[in-house]
């Protein structure tokens, strides 16, 4: 018999796996083959696994505590709808926190958008973050859970919670892929930090209202309503069956499932326009080449020549470089928060508007630092004191644009919290007086203490063995500035104690012409310094 004859043998088949459990498995491979990258990365995750059970303990443990007290439900309702809020925000600002948030890795493959959804879904559940807001479900249901009906709507709120805040979270991720892939992504990434040192700041606002208001009590309107929201129904509706209000508990529970079932639909519906429509980077290329227009917006307003040139590049550092842009949004925040939630509270002076310019003012120094290594470009164009005074004055000014009216609108709202207003002309005054004394220090120690900005790291802001020049710059200029504005501030202080107090507001055009005179002084006293300095300055700054 030869071997056409022979008979044909099929092959095995193979088993044939769900994609659930697929997926299942491919997130843990993921996971244990990152944790084979480096020893650093294992340490990592372990103490972060640690860290994470050990504050799960504790919140389940104070949960647990809370068991029959009268504000248990309140807590615990308010506690649950922030948990959900974090599944919400958080993939905006950490968006390479899981590599499996972006779904467009899944393009090329044969998957149907409901099995991908439902693989997505039961995957995502694994993880530290998923841990620990289960060990606060827990900790919830259990303070809660009272009679047989608590604990029947207990097993029902306890995976329904998660499901919700899983699939809110991805919804969101997947809506957003694109722009967390851009370069706003990174800014996002960039910013956290600041918004969640702002966070902290109106918790601990919120945390001496709270105490003045009388305790928990004072959270009960905002639970009611909580209690209506998805990311805390199901928990509210534990809470109302073992009341024995087993419609509300209905009702509530419901809620969570109506706004399960929607957030999966439009997950489902983002996830196929993501993954047929094509991106717009590519919509981009095909497009053809628009004109370029004459000065418009912005650039028309600006003077002609080098100054407007230089002013335009600023502004536009701020608005596309992640670092300069963190630096300026932390500024503007800080220098708002501090006087207005002072001024909230109570306790604050209206001289704490100051602190807003003297925050906006930093951003004059390092100037060349932002430039990093493309500084040389800026440096081929400065051959005389003349040009470094022209450079450095349209980077002031370019500042100017946004310092001036945020230091008269913090000082005009902290008045207005304050009902100081007879004291605003003097707090105006030595504004203007400490942003001009800012204006001439920074502008001498960007170029004699002049430092690299590294472009990579969110959190990394001075290059490796520079970080003494950076010090010398910023804490020294923090120093010197009140000492610059002596002047004006003497004369606010001797117009107080002769009690001129009607005069004060001479304090206003005193500031400001001393402030302008001030700052020019300084340019000048920079200019030439940068000019016969350029080959350090451009050697400091190109180290990162």
């Amino acid at each position: 018999m030869s071997v056409l004859d022979a008979p044909v043998t099929a092959a095995p088949a193979a088993p044939v796996t769900g994609l659930t459990p697929l997926f299942v498995r491919l997130k843990l491979t993921l996971l244990r083959n990152g944790l084979r990258q480096s020893s650093g990365r294992k340490a990592a995750f372990i103490a972060s696994l640690v860290l994470t059970l050990l504050l799960a303990a504790g919140q389940v443990l104070g949960l647990v505590l809370l068991r029959g007290n009268e504000h248990a439900g309140t807590v615990v309702v308010l506690l649950t709808a922030l948990v959900a809020l974090g599944w919400a925000v958080l993939p905006l600002f950490f968006p390479s926190g899981d590599d499996t948030l972006d779904p467009t890795r899944l393009v090329m493959l044969p998957l149907r958008p409901q099995s991908l959804v439902r693989a997505l879904l039961v995957s995502s559940m694994i993880g530290i973050g998923p841990l620990f807001t289960l060990c606060l479900v827990l900790g919830s249901v259990l303070a809660l859970a009272h009679g047989v009906a608590g604990v029947v709507f207990a097993v029902l709120a306890v995976p329904l919670t998660m499901l919700l805040c899983v699939a809110l979270s991805r919804a969101v991720a997947t809506a957003n892929v694109r722009l967390l892939n851009s370069r706003k992504g990174r800014d996002l990434a960039v910013l956290s930090g600041l918004v969640i040192a702002v966070g902290i700041q109106f918790v601990n606002f919120g945390a001496q209202r709270l105490g003045q208001a009388g305790g928990l009590s004072a959270l009960e309107p905002a639970a009611d309503v909580a209690r209506w929201l998805p990311g805390a129904s199901a928990i509210a509706a534990v809470d109302a069956a073992a009341d024995g209000s087993y419609g509300v508990a209905v009702l509530q529970l419901l809620v969570t499932v109506v706004a399960l079932v929607g957030l999966v639909w439009l997950w489902q519906r983002e996830l196929v326009k993501l993954m047929t429509s094509p991106d717009g980077s590519t919509l981009a290329a095909a497009e053809p080449d628009r004109e370029e227009s004459g000065r418009t917006g912005l650039s028309g307003l600006l003077p002609e020549g080098r100054t407007g040139t230089v002013m335009q590049r600023s502004l536009r550092y701020i608005a596309r470089d992640p670092k300069t842009k963190a630096a300026w949004v932390t500024a503007l925040a800080v220098g708002a928060i501090v006087p207005l939630l002072n001024a909230l509270q109570g306790t604050g002076s209206l001289y704490f508007a100051c602190f807003a310019a003297g925050m906006l003012g930093m951003q004059m120094y390092n100037q060349f630092g932002q430039d990093t290594s493309a500084f040389w470009m800026v440096a081929l164009t400065i051959s005389s004191t003349r040009d470094a005074y022209v450079e450095l004055r349209a980077r002031a000014l370019a500042l100017l644009l946004f310092t001036l009216p945020y230091t008269v609108l913090v000082c005009v709202a902290t008045a207005a919290l304050l009902g100081r207003w007879q004291a605003l002309p003097e707090v105006l005054g030595l504004s203007f007086a400490l942003l001009g004394s800012m204006l001439a220090i920074g502008a001498v120690a960007s170029a004699q203490f002049p430092y690299s900005i590294p472009q990579e790291g969110a959190f990394k802001n001075v290059a490796p063995g520079q970080g003494g020049l950076a010090w010398i710059s910023i804490l020294g200029g923090m120093l010197a500035a009140p000492v610059l504005a002596g002047p004006v501030i003497g004369l606010t202080v001797w117009l107080h104690v002769a009690d001129h107090h009607g005069a004060l507001w001479l304090v206003v055009p005193a500031g400001a012409v001393y402030g302008v005179f001030v700052g020019w002084a300084g340019l000048r006293i920079a200019a030439p310094r940068t000019a016969n300095r350029l080959p350090e300055i451009l050697s400091a700054v190109s180290k990162g």
